[in-house]
């Protein structure tokens, strides 16, 4: 799950207004000219294209008559989607940031509760991709990698509306998310591998089926970070408003 560009963003817009513009099932165009109508490259546009499938948006189809085309929204798309329509300002990421942070204990519940075998090989692949970034001193790959984590958990849950409500909001903070600064008294490289740590512990809690460590541990995860930052200051790289990200445009 790659960090968004801006011009995808900007791009899955123009199309979004497109498609929330004209009946659902209405043929919007094909790739290449919407692509123009853009004015971005196709791997931007193929970005832009992810983004616009994972909201519910747009629909593709092959072939002679193919293109894109207008999605019919379910309940549920049209509640994750709102939450699309925050702007870039750090306040605003704070706060999907707040409310991911208030349903990460729901999930935990259900992963303690659900997670097979298999699932816990998959949150391990994830954070085996954190050590690694460590490992690397590449902050990018390392938010990343926990974003994946973060959605891993989520897929876990068998409530559908949960999981979609929280995987939207990290496609909010994901999509506002520019760079990755130093921030603070304590070296970049040293947060992300206390980080690490944290997340491996959780995943072996997970495992053991340990509520109490589990919950300890989603609670340092999500109380151990300073105050709000103003819109300009940096950011932290799984908190936007509190450390080391920059939201994007």
């Amino acid at each position: 799950m790659p960090l968004v560009s801006g011009r995808a963003e900007r791009a899955a817009q123009r199309v979004a207004r497109l498609a929330e513009s004209v009946p659902p099932g209405s043929r919007l165009g094909t790739k290449e000219k919407l692509r123009k109508l853009c004015g971005v490259s196709v791997g931007t546009f193929n970005e832009a294209l992810r983004l616009l499938q994972a909201r519910g948006l747009v629909t593709v189809k092959p072939g002679p008559g193919g293109g894109l085309f207008s999605a019919e929204q379910s309940p549920m798309v049209r509640l994750g989607n709102s939450f699309l329509a925050l702007d870039a300002r750090a306040g605003d990421v704070a706060e999907a940031v707040r409310i991911r942070d208030a349903l990460d204990p729901l999930l935990i519940e259900d992963a303690l509760w659900h997670a097979s075998p298999a699932d816990i090989a998959h949150l391990r692949r994830h954070v085996t991709a954190m050590e690694h970034a460590v490992t690397a001193a590449d902050p990018v790959a390392f938010v990343q990698a926990n974003w994946r984590l973060h959605a891993a958990i989520a897929s876990i849950s068998p409530n559908a509306l949960l999981g979609s409500f929280y995987t939207h909001l990290l496609d909010v903070i994901e999509s506002r998310t520019r760079t990755v600064l130093p921030a603070g008294d304590q070296p970049l490289g040293d947060y992300i591998a206390h980080r690490h740590v944290l997340h491996r512990d959780l995943v072996d809690a997970l495992d053991r089926r340990d509520r109490e460590e589990a919950m300890r541990l989603v609670q340092e995860h999500n109380t151990a970070l300073g105050t709000v930052a103003s819109p300009t200051a940096p950011l932290d790289p799984e908190r936007p408003g509190r450390g080391c990200l920059t939201p994007g445009p």
